[in-house]
């Protein structure tokens, strides 16, 4: 059975805790180095350590709930069983049925390939190099990785160029064996699991995405005041500088 983690308003804040301060659900997901299950069997990573700060400075109680699949965390986040999601983009897609926090760090979406063949693709300036060399790509199977991305996706699908991973690991050793030329996907999380796995991996000079990434709220399960609550708290903790001391800890700007 896996482990559930409680984080009380009254643990997180001590005797400052507030009978107001609000209640948020999350399930813990597997996403190194940003959250993931330490060796001793307790939730860690850089997003970990910043919500955790956060939900402290703004008097609200974090419940994890076990680890679940993305596709799964997702619907139950939109049926109103989860409240809370961490490292979410806003988009007017998800703004049916969340409201999103002021921006807590960025995320970088890079293109990889595997080191003794990165030479073969410095000439890759934009995706759209992709369905004119024909060239095949791994991508994940869920998220949000930017409008070029978006755009290119049906055509690289339609002539089969196109294979998705469900999670890191799975990708890069799909791309070790060979399936694909090139890899896309969060660059911190793929240079961590190719270290991890000891596959070596080279980053070409195009950025694919640089953009905030926000904590999302469930609009059915949480209230504006939450969201301001939240958002008060990452601007004071920016302004002291505690934030950006998490981020630097884990290479981070």
């Amino acid at each position: 059975m896996q482990a559930h983690y409680v984080l009380s308003a009254a643990a997180l804040l001590g005797a400052a805790a507030q009978p107001s301060a609000c209640e948020l659900s999350m399930a813990l997901e597997q996403w190194p180095p940003y959250v993931y299950t330490a060796a001793q069997g307790e939730p860690t990573g850089m997003d970990w350590e910043l919500v955790q700060a956060i939900l402290k400075e703004a008097g609200c109680g974090l419940k994890v709930q076990a680890e679940l699949p993305t596709a799964r965390r997702q619907a139950l986040f939109e049926q109103g069983q989860l409240d809370l999601m961490l490292a979410a983009s806003d988009t007017p897609e998800r703004r049916r049925h969340a409201r999103f926090s002021t921006l807590y760090r960025y995320e970088t979406v890079g293109l990889f390939t595997r080191s003794s063949l990165r030479a073969q693709y410095l000439h890759v300036g934009s995706l759209d190099v992709l369905a004119r060399d024909k060239l095949t790509l791994l991508a994940p199977k869920v998220g949000w990785y930017g409008p070029a991305y978006a755009r290119l996706q049906p055509a690289l699908t339609a002539s089969g160029k196109l294979s998705t991973f469900l999670n890191f690991e799975q990708g890069l050793r799909m791309l070790e064996a060979g399936r694909a030329d090139l890899i896309l996907g969060d660059s911190g999380a793929l240079r961590h699991q190719a270290r991890v796995l000891g596959i070596a991996i080279a980053p070409l000079p195009l950025v694919v995405l640089r953009a905030p990434v926000h904590l999302m709220l469930n609009k059915n399960t949480t209230s504006v005041a939450d969201l301001q609550r939240i958002d008060a708290a990452i601007a004071r903790l920016e302004r002291q500088g505690v934030l950006a001391a998490i981020r630097a800890r884990y290479g981070e700007l």
